[in-house]
């Protein structure tokens, strides 16, 4: 039950029979106004902007937005559920809803209970997303940087599937590039060190001993035989192996996040030959047929030139045809293709497999590439997929407000692992979901393990367990009382009277807003943001009752009242699961 929308939709069809009498310009973009909570709760329980929206379509019917939001008020005063209608400031609209409706909304959480808030399938625009995250090259555990995107992405994943979306969680593995040759002779190194030889890892090799194990089990399977072939006979062989230890490395990390992804992709594949042609063939002819690709010189960058600069003619993909600053090489020097090049081939699968949205999470050291990646996919779908790429900022780790950098196991990075291990799962998703993601984030070993308010995701947990608390109580007091959302649904709404229970209510009324509007924006943060206002507002209750007996939640000497107020810490107990869920956190019930 999202009252938000469901006002919206009434606004709407008040502006379209407008429109229809010719009180209004017709078919106005419903999609360009909002309903939404008033920033002062005194001002009402929903505020809308569309008059001042449509101030210029309806200049000719109205020469100012405050006469045709007095007529949108008077309108919506004719609703059943509405109380109250006003117009405010230069347009805005205040409506007052009838306290029975937010009695209502509460009566829907407790039997919902899970599913309030979830949007039916094809609720939210995109109905089959695909959002591809992590892809961390093959080379070694994850670190806390690759975490923020893993979390991140998984989020936005189970964020839009609970709004309605079909999503696939796809990984992509580089696997063909320069770093997996770096990664196999790094390995060979181990392997000969596993057979006895003493070796040292020059520079520009990965120097970690999580290549140990590969190399013993290089050392068991080929015995001392790779010793005896040119590093042209070992490599294959060894690269091999060294990316199937390493994936299996990075499930295990991604694991111990509660992370899965349904769909690993290799990059190879995109260059093996099917009936003569490759993935990344196939897709630079299917631009060219669209005269998309061409030969040709591109100019200098502007500045100092790089020392790898070369004024060639090269196979160019028309990127600025779609808003990029230049023209994108599809070829190297060599006749290889470009790390580009295969990335359209790889967006290609994708559009063939019917999705409506890509979602792509990557570092925030790619951002030069968006462009160009937003290009090709506008030209290969015709626009009809969209393509949102996230960008996530690096993470800095701190103890105690002291960076740590270094790890014995990778070399020169503290692993995700390490962390995960160190603080617990909870701790880690929550928190790289308290900053956007393109904002940067410290993360503080310390600070994420207190037990205070300071520790966002401990008190939000807390709020959680704290509301368990007082089920508890409330069996203490009367044993024969039954707590199923049903039964406490039938309660007496109305004896909620205090201020602060209504607006908790109002609060909670607002999930599955904000389930849609982050779904929508992709920004899962939002949710987190949410989730701790909630917590907030609810310590802040309690600890009112504290000092006012008559406000605690149970009562004594009032079963009735005892019934109202289980009523709606079980509303919230079933709002902050839900959205913790929702963020693959957990909400426990007890907290010692």
């Amino acid at each position: 039950m999202n009252i938000y929308a469901e006002f919206h939709l009434r606004i709407a069809a008040i502006l379209d029979r407008f429109g229809k009498e010719g009180l209004l310009p017709q078919n106005l973009d419903a999609a360009r106004f909002v309903v939404e909570p008033p920033r002062d709760p005194a001002m009402g329980d929903l505020a809308c902007n569309a008059a001042m929206v449509f101030a210029r379509e309806a200049k000719e019917f109205y020469p100012n937005p405050r006469q045709l939001a007095a007529d949108l008020a008077f309108q919506l005063t004719q609703e059943p559920e509405v109380d109250q209608a006003e117009v405010a400031g230069p347009g805005f609209l205040n409506i007052r809803l009838k306290p029975r409706i937010f009695a209502d909304i509460l009566r829907v959480i407790l039997v919902e209970r899970g599913d309030f808030g979830r949007g039916p399938a094809g609720r939210v625009a995109a109905r089959k997303v695909n959002v591809e995250y992590v892809s961390a090259n093959p080379t070694g555990p994850m670190h806390i940087g690759h975490g923020r995107g893993a979390v991140f992405g998984d989020a936005l994943a189970g964020l839009m599937e609970f709004a309605g979306s079909q999503v696939t969680r796809e990984y992509y593995i580089n696997d063909a590039g320069a770093q997996v040759d770096v990664l196999a002779r790094s390995a060979y190194l181990r392997y000969l060190e596993a057979l006895g030889e003493s070796v040292t890892i020059p520079e520009g090799l990965y120097p970690g001993d999580y290549l140990k194990p590969v190399g013993a089990a290089l050392a068991k399977q080929y015995g001392g035989s790779l010793r005896e072939q040119s590093e042209a006979e070992w490599l294959g062989p060894v690269r091999d192996a060294s990316i199937e230890a390493m994936m299996a490395m990075i499930r295990e990390d991604l694991a111990a996040l509660n992370i899965t992804h349904e769909v690993f992709f290799s990059e190879r594949s995109l260059h093996v030959k099917n009936n003569g042609v490759s993935d990344v063939e196939a897709a630079i002819d299917d631009l060219r047929a669209k005269n998309l690709v061409y030969e040709g010189r591109l100019p200098p960058p502007k500045g100092q030139l790089p020392e790898d600069w070369e004024d060639r003619e090269q196979t160019l993909f028309k990127s600025t045809d779609f808003g990029d600053d230049v023209d994108r090489p599809l070829k190297k020097s060599d006749g290889s293709y470009t790390y580009f090049a295969s990335d359209i081939a790889y967006h290609r699968k994708k559009i063939e497999a019917g999705y409506d949205v890509l979602v792509d999470v990557w570092g925030a050291d790619h951002g030069g590439y968006v462009k160009r990646m937003n290009a090709a996919v506008v030209a290969l779908s015709g626009g009809a997929t969209t393509l949102d790429v996230k960008l996530c900022q690096m993470v800095k780790l701190m103890r105690e407000g002291e960076p740590v950098k270094m790890s014995k196991r990778s070399g020169d990075f503290v692993t995700l692992r390490e962390v995960v291990d160190e603080v617990g799962v909870d701790a880690v998703r929550f928190m790289m979901l308290t900053r956007k993601n393109d904002a940067p984030l410290e993360f503080d070993l310390a600070k994420v393990i207190e037990q205070s308010r300071d520790n966002p995701v401990f008190y939000v947990q807390y709020a959680h367990a704290r509301a368990h608390s007082a089920l508890r109580q409330a069996l203490a007091a009367f044993p024969d009382l039954d707590l199923a959302g049903p039964k406490l649904a039938a309660a007496d709404l109305a004896l909620l009277v205090d201020e602060s229970e209504q607006a908790l209510v109002k609060l909670m009324a607002q999930y599955p807003r904000v389930i849609e509007s982050a779904a929508t924006a992709h920004e899962p943060h939002r949710l987190a943001f949410y989730l701790h206002e909630l917590a907030s507002f609810f310590h802040s209750h309690w600890n009112r009752g504290k000092d006012q007996p008559q406000l605690r939640f149970v009562n004594q000497d009032s079963r009735d009242l005892t019934c109202a107020r289980l009523a709606l810490v079980t509303g919230l107990i079933n709002v902050l699961a839900s959205g913790l869920s929702v963020l693959g956190v957990k909400a426990p019930e007890e907290m010692r």
